[in-house]
């Protein structure tokens, strides 16, 4: 190999590592959105201990929030896919309760972009 093949690999690295560094989110999430339906329901600190009851289509959920994380703790959907998400703890993270038309989403300063609000 060349001079210049060893420059252009290394120029790349140092790109990639450049874009990782300055695109990837890593941002710890100060809230919690929960959206019942298309209308947002309520927003939350992340900063404390709470449980909340939102009634849904098929009943009620429950969402669980403490030490800067959340998650559904209980749903009346029968898949529960809602339930095994855990824990939520970085800003863009959701976990959605299609049945029950129930979803999180932790917000953080700055909102990323994803590929559905691209």
């Amino acid at each position: 190999m060349l001079a210049g093949d060893w420059l252009t690999i290394l120029a790349s690295i140092l790109c990639v590592l450049y874009l990782f560094q300055t695109l990837w989110s890593n941002e710890h999430a100060a809230k919690v959105q929960i959206r019942l339906g298309d209308k947002i329901y309520a927003t939350y600190s992340l900063n404390q201990q709470r449980e909340i009851h939102v009634h849904g289509q098929l009943g009620d959920a429950v969402i669980s929030i403490s030490q800067g994380k959340a998650r559904f703790a209980k749903s009346p959907c029968t898949t529960q896919y809602c339930v095994h998400q855990g824990w939520l703890t970085r800003a863009g993270q959701v976990a959605i309760c299609l049945p029950n038309h129930i979803s999180l989403e932790l917000v953080g300063e700055a909102k990323p972009y994803d590929s559905l609000n691209y």
